[in-house]
């Protein structure tokens, strides 16, 4: 069962067959019902028509026997306030549904004198010849010359000019009320499944062609798996639909993951040309050590693993910010984490606005590194003097670091974000950097939700900023 309704195409046609049979169950159930009630209503006036000419009849001063009763198809009873039957149709064998059932009338009362005296409990709301509001008794059954039959009953009550008060009760038959509920019924049995069926292979056609582009979409996406091949693209169709936002938002996706892939793919790259270098010059000296002890650079083979160290931290930084790690939620001052990250640097001062204390939320430890990477980057271009300066700017907290070097052209103040680029051509352990220190700046202000951005200083050089969200009293 799972698999047969495996697919959306079809659960949908299950689901809009249902749908659609309980409507019609519900309106069907509505339609017999209204039509019954509308042919009982008829059966009911027929009866009430029947009922009413015999108590005209009895009003105007018809003898029982001269009443016409012959009516096949209605039965007629009279009966006095006594409960005894004066008079019945003709022929009439058998009788249900009226509260009397006797079909021979008794002879010799009221009815062959003219001269009766009204009894005393006689109902005094109908006058001599009135003929009183007819109620319906049910449906019952009667037998009239051997044909029993289903009838509704209708009883309406008299005052005869003599006095006596008499109660006619009629019946119309309810074949027909029988044969047309059935025959809708009929037409309903053979006629719903048919139009169900209809439904059913209307809703599959339509489903299967909604659902085209959805299968050219997932066969793209399953080529594209098996060919490892980013920059292929999934169709779009034409129809301005949820299924074509699909696909653009698919195409999107592989674009995204196709330039992630890039930019992985020139990061491992980067990274090992990066550790090459140090890598290829750390071997050289050990070989060289180990042939000749008196030719070993010890301070060299230093420099070269302290680089070597701060790349790999580097990278591992990078690697847990691509991760998506969360910054620390902690409160950092960033005026004191200036005056400490400045701290024992020649030629770097620090300037703290009237606040104080400028407070920021996030880690210290990486918020650090930041201010670390720029004084760096300010010295290595400095002439002589580099400036710090932290201020609050509304709500946001600023830290700005300055230099008097060449500043940094504007073309350019976009690309020095991006890693292992260097502007300067320098790429000794001496002069030169890994080209990370920016773009591990960058990534941990945008992650702590700031920017850093660099402009031209007073001085004519370089000017980086640092614009954090102030933290919260």
């Amino acid at each position: 069962m799972s698999r047969l309704f495996g697919s959306v195409r079809a659960r949908a046609t299950l689901a809009a067959t249902l749908v659609v049979a309980v409507a019609l169950v519900a309106a069907g159930t509505a339609v017999l019902l209204s039509l019954r009630s509308n042919l009982l209503g008829e059966a009911g006036t027929q009866a009430e028509r029947s009922a009413r000419d015999v108590a005209t009849s009895l009003a105007v001063g018809t003898r029982y026997p001269e009443l016409n009763l012959d009516d096949d198809e209605r039965p007629v009873q009279v009966v006095d306030e006594a409960g005894t039957l004066v008079a019945a149709t003709e022929d009439l064998d058998r009788i249900t549904g009226t509260g009397v059932d006797a079909v021979r009338p008794v002879h010799g009362t009221a009815d062959d004198t003219d001269d009766g005296n009204p009894d005393d409990d006689t109902d005094a709301s109908l006058e001599a010849g009135e003929i009183g509001e007819p109620a319906t008794v049910g449906d019952g059954t009667a037998t009239i010359d051997g044909d029993t039959e289903d009838y509704r009953f209708v009883a309406v009550p008299v005052e005869t000019r003599a006095g006596d008060r008499l109660t006619v009760y009629a019946g119309a038959p309810l074949s027909a009320e029988h044969g047309a509920v059935n025959t809708a019924l009929t037409v309903m049995l053979i006629g719903f499944p048919l139009l169900l069926a209809v439904v059913a292979w209307v809703t599959w056609l339509v489903t299967r062609r909604a659902l085209r582009p959805v299968e050219g979409i997932r066969r793209e996406m399953a080529a594209i798996t098996a060919s490892e091949d980013l920059a292929r693209r999934v169709p779009v169709p034409g129809t301005h639909d949820e299924v074509a936002r699909l696909a653009s938002t698919t195409n999107e996706t592989l674009a995204a993951l196709e330039s992630s892939v890039e930019r992985q793919r020139r990061f491992v790259a980067d990274a090992s040309h990066e550790l090459r270098s140090p890598i290829a010059s750390l071997r050289t000296q050990l070989e060289v050590a180990a042939a000749h002890p008196e030719l070993l650079d010890l301070d060299g083979a230093v420099e070269d693993t302290v680089r070597l160290q701060r790349l790999a931290a580097d990278l591992l930084l990078l690697a847990r910010l691509d991760a998506g790690e969360r910054p620390a939620d902690g409160r950092v001052d960033l005026a004191a984490l200036a005056r400490e990250a400045a701290g024992g640097r020649a030629g770097v001062s620090v300037r703290v606005g009237d606040e104080g204390r400028v407070g920021v939320a996030g880690s210290r430890g990486q918020l650090g590194r930041v201010l670390a990477n720029l004084l760096d980057n300010a010295q290595r271009h400095a002439r002589s003097a580099v400036e710090v300066s932290v201020r609050r700017d509304g709500d946001a907290a600023v830290v700005a670091v300055a230099d008097d070097g060449e500043g940094v052209p504007a073309a350019d103040r976009e690309r020095i974000f991006e890693r292992f680029v260097r502007l300067d051509a320098a790429r000794s352990r001496d002069d030169g950097g890994a080209g990370l220190g920016l773009a591990i700046a960058r990534d941990v202000a945008v992650r702590h939700g700031g920017t850093l951005t660099v402009h031209d200083a007073p001085a004519g050089g370089a000017l980086f900023e640092l614009r954090l969200p102030g933290a919260r009293a």
